[in-house]
């Protein structure tokens, strides 16, 4: 561990614990941009996966995350978020976290470490050849998610690898490899620290990308919601608006008709056409707007 760069006490920060307070904030905030520019540098290799996944989601694989500790809870934070984001199914987005689901809250010492049960783990959701793979580790030697990616492999899985390290093993063990990095963290080996961050952007453009392929957004509307609650209910009136020019109650109207369905309201508005003409098109479009209202155009 010691020769991982993640582990290696920052050169710059020696006397961190000196620091006055607003230069103690400014220097982890100022080190926390690091993140941004390693995922710039991953760019092609998450497009790369964006174009490997979308092929097998499209062929009814699941996205499932995989870690342990820090990198665990953002598989499970991205996983979670993708049902009200995108109404993208939770039985098609799971989330495995070394310790189980009670290690969300806190941590599990030793379950990291246990190979085989990541192995285990992935065998009990039944993998396929079609589902996807999202394994992530700072040190990219975290046994629990080699142990999955070990049962992914097996199971003819697509397997893409997040880490802060280059030349490590997840990376190695992994069809895509996703390598982040970030180097040493200004406090030394606290990986939830920009290595957190970087993976936490990586992930976000991943799944946001992936779902943009899968018709979930319309121009750069996010036109596939789940409005399950008051706010989100404002917000499918406010994108129809936007994606239509209708007025509000026209939105209204044409949501309330469709079950609160943005993407079938917006080609009702532009079509001219009824909830189930609107299903009907989409259907026939795999789920497009944009082919949807070409029977029009």
């Amino acid at each position: 561990m010691t020769t991982l760069l993640t582990e290696q006490p920052h050169p710059d920060h020696a006397t961190l614990d000196q620091y006055p307070t607003g230069q103690l904030v400014q220097t982890l905030v100022a080190d926390q941009a690091q993140a941004a520019l390693a995922v710039q540098a991953a760019a092609p290799q998450l497009a790369q996966a964006v174009d490997a996944a979308v092929l097998r989601l499209r062929a009814g694989g699941r996205l499932i995350y995989a870690g342990a500790g820090t990198s665990g809870r953002l598989g499970v934070l991205d996983s979670v978020e993708l049902l009200p984001t995108f109404n993208w199914p939770t039985e098609r987005a799971l989330a495995l976290l070394a310790g189980g689901p009670g290690a969300m809250f806190m941590a599990v010492e030793g379950a990291e470490d246990n190979r085989a049960q990541g192995g285990a783990d992935l065998q009990a959701l039944a993998p396929t050849a079609h589902d996807v793979l999202l394994l992530l580790a700072a040190s990219g030697s975290t046994p629990y998610a080699l142990g999955v990616a070990d049962a992914a492999r097996a199971a003819g899985a697509l397997t893409v690898g997040f880490a802060n390290n280059p030349g490590s093993a997840l990376a190695a063990a992994c069809d895509i490899a996703v390598v982040l990095d970030t180097g040493p963290e200004v406090i030394s080996g606290s990986t939830r620290l920009k290595a957190g961050t970087a993976q936490k952007i990586a992930l976000n453009s991943l799944s946001s990308a992936v779902m943009v392929r899968l018709h979930k957004v319309y121009g750069n509307l996010m036109v596939d919601l789940r409005a399950t609650n008051a706010k989100l209910v404002q917000r499918a009136v406010r994108l129809t608006m936007r994606a239509t020019d209708a007025d509000e109650a026209a939105a209204n109207t044409a949501l309330q008709a469709c079950g609160w369905r943005v993407k079938t309201a917006v080609v009702m508005l532009k079509a001219g056409v009824d909830a189930a003409d609107a299903e009907q098109r989409l259907q026939a479009a795999d789920g497009s707007v944009y082919t949807a209202l070409q029977h029009n155009s």
